[in-house]
């Protein structure tokens, strides 16, 4: 089991549309703000780059095929010297028919591919929620590890999904107002998601802490597939997850008083926009609950990943070159 790869050699990105956020208060971020029809409170929204280039997208579909970058040159007539240069994040030589041919090879979506290839994700406008979503991101290598706290958009009391790794970061960011956690969300143990639990702990106790069973955290209670509570007017699913950790969980957030409205899903490190979490503890099992959560929940289910920016189900499902079935 390990972090996502902090992606250290990486060049510089070529779309400047998708460059990291600055280190700074999520207040002097870029917010776009939209009022989803029939609904007041307004939804904040804040960019962030992805977590996932096409180095990184062909080295996660190398571990779920279960190939080597020789057997993938062989079977896709594309030279090794080339597929290594893409794993090295040097890829302006590769044609689209030879990108078409690793996405046959590697079984994914060859659209998504060649839309990640040519530094042109798109990303769709997420709207919809019946309560505010507060991203709290921090630097990870060259994108975020992500945080979420949602509101009834009042202040007052929230719940928090993950910490981030810093606990004096996650205090400048925090949003002025909210000064009660109704309880704490994790989805996995790594640190970049956790590192700031104790200074939450100090913070806002008597905050329940629920993780994954037999995630090892210590003082949190156990949630296993297919736990739902009500919490603070939030009714929250547990989906256990596993492939990235073998402890791992989803959680699918709808609010009680609107439950025909956009759910959303804080999905830790199991799926990103453009790609998916690295299955370092069974690909098999990651493979599996990707391909879980694409045919199972809602279009409109807004996805909240451990990395990246904000996307949705439907978007995932028509452009992620992992959503193949």
């Amino acid at each position: 089991m390990g972090a996502e790869k902090p992606h250290a050699a990486r060049p510089a990105r070529k779309n400047p549309s998708q460059s990291s956020a600055p280190a700074s208060s999520v207040r002097d971020w870029p917010f776009d703000i939209r009022r989803p029809a029939g609904f007041a409170p307004p939804m904040v929204i804040e960019q962030a780059p992805l977590e996932d280039e096409l180095g990184d997208v062909l080295e996660k579909a190398l571990r779920l095929a279960g190939l080597s970058a020789d057997a993938l040159a062989a079977r896709a007539s594309v030279s090794k010297e080339k597929i290594q240069d893409a794993l090295d994040y040097r890829y302006d030589d590769l044609a689209g028919a030879e990108l078409d041919r690793l996405s046959a090879a590697l079984g994914l979506a060859s659209a998504g591919l060649r839309e990640i290839a040519s530094g042109r994700y798109p990303l769709p406008i997420v709207s919809g929620l019946p309560f505010c979503l507060h991203a709290l991101r921090s630097p990870h290598g060259l994108g975020t590890a992500n945080a979420y706290l949602i509101t009834d958009c009042r202040g007052g009391e929230g719940i928090l999904f993950d910490t981030g790794p810093d606990p004096a970061r996650l205090r400048r960011m925090w949003p002025a107002g909210v000064a009660r956690l109704a309880a704490v969300f994790l989805t996995h143990s790594e640190t970049e998601h956790t590192g700031a639990l104790s200074e939450v702990r100090r913070l806002f106790s008597p905050a329940s802490v629920f993780a994954p069973a037999g995630s090892g955290l210590p003082a949190t209670a156990g949630l296993v597939d297919g736990s739902r509570m009500e919490c603070a007017g939030y009714s929250i699913e547990t989906l256990a997850t596993p492939g990235h950790a073998e402890a791992h969980n989803a959680y699918l957030v709808r609010a009680v008083r609107a439950p025909h409205a956009a759910p959303l899903l804080v999905c830790g490190d199991l799926l990103f926009a453009g790609s998916v979490g690295g299955g370092y503890f069974c690909v098999r099992r990651q493979r599996e609950q990707v391909t879980r959560i694409l045919r199972d929940l809602p279009a409109n289910t807004i996805l909240a990943p451990g990395h990246g920016p904000l996307t949705t189900i439907g978007h995932e499902r028509a452009h992620n070159p992992f959503a193949t079935t």
